[in-house]
């Protein structure tokens, strides 16, 4: 009786050490790098004020986002400081970044070596963690991707090594307008608390190069959308995806000071967070084919070959 009683002792306390373990791995702080270098150009969210300390709506959201679940956030435009040894010490990385990073930047910020590109990359797929959020997508474009290149998907091995980690590539938006986001999975963490008519007023990306294993979270509802680069067929606009042993998220949302105040797209944004952090689990199984299972047909006029007629709205490349 006494060696059951001893048996069974030790099964809960050993079940309790591994309770404290996940709580304590759930609570614990992380540190992010928030990584906003813009080669090309720079969005209203994410701008410096004139002594280069960060001004932009995101950082503020993303601070008191840090203070609600315990998270560092490291605000960086210096892609000098990209290897190993300064990569080791983040537990993810979250990008909203613009171009060739390797390149010379129009707001000034050093660029990142061709070996620290690299070692984010291996970073990720070693197991770190990447937030992508909206102009993510429109950093380091594939091969070919520039001109009547945009209008055309890219085989896999011709897509850029970051773009096939992302998972997506942005080509181009149109005019800002409400659109429909439409939920395909509730259950992945913070999804639930969007509302069933959540379409809110974005500069909504249109994007190619999807990875055949991405798993959708929202889609992007092109049915009453005004633009040529939206008359296609439903796409994904927010996902997860694993990119080796690292956790990926991307949300095209993010442009507008509104978007970041929204408690949706809040929600979306800690939950994707989190589960990159590794602090919550979700089911993660690729279903980009059923639930867009059209997303990569793309129309012929996407990126419009002639100028705009007076008047009339242009499509903007970022």
């Amino acid at each position: 009786m006494k060696s059951a009683l001893k048996t069974v002792t030790g099964i809960a306390l050993l079940a309790l050490s591994f309770t404290l373990s996940a709580e304590a791995q759930s609570t614990a702080r992380k540190k992010i790098l928030f990584f906003t270098k813009s080669v090309t150009a720079e969005h209203a969210a994410i701008k410096a004020g004139g002594d280069g300390k960060p001004e932009g709506i995101s950082y503020s959201v993303l601070r008191e986002l840090g203070k609600k679940h315990n998270i560092e956030f490291t605000f960086s435009k210096d892609g000098s400081l990209f290897d190993a040894a300064y990569l080791a010490q983040f537990d993810a990385f979250c990008f909203y970044t613009t171009g060739d990073l390797t390149q010379p930047a129009k707001d000034g910020s050093p660029a990142m070596p061709p070996e620290g590109k690299a070692a984010l990359l291996k970073a990720i797929a070693d197991g770190k963690g990447f937030i992508g959020i909206h102009a993510a997508s429109d950093t380091f474009h594939s091969a070919g991707h520039q001109g009547a290149g945009k209008n055309k998907t890219q085989s896999e091995n011709d897509r850029d090594e970051y773009i096939q980690m992302v998972g997506g590539e942005f080509i181009i938006h149109g005019a800002q307008q409400p659109a429909r986001q439409i939920v395909a999975d509730a259950k992945f963490p913070g999804v639930s608390q969007v509302p069933a008519d959540f379409g809110p007023n974005e500069e909504w990306y249109a994007h190619k190069n999807f990875a055949p294993d991405l798993h959708v979270i929202l889609v992007q509802d092109t049915s009453n959308m005004t633009g040529a680069m939206y008359q296609r067929p439903n796409f994904p606009s927010t996902w997860a995806r694993m990119q080796g042993k690292g956790r990926v998220f991307y949300t095209s949302m993010g442009h507008r000071d509104d978007i970041w105040t929204h408690p949706a797209f809040q929600s979306v944004l800690e939950g994707g967070i989190n589960w990159a952090l590794r602090r919550v689990d979700a089911d993660v199984t690729p279903n980009i084919s059923t639930v867009t299972p059209n997303a990569n047909e793309l129309s012929a006029s996407i990126v419009p070959d002639k100028k705009p007629a007076k008047g009339k709205a242009k499509a903007k490349a970022n």
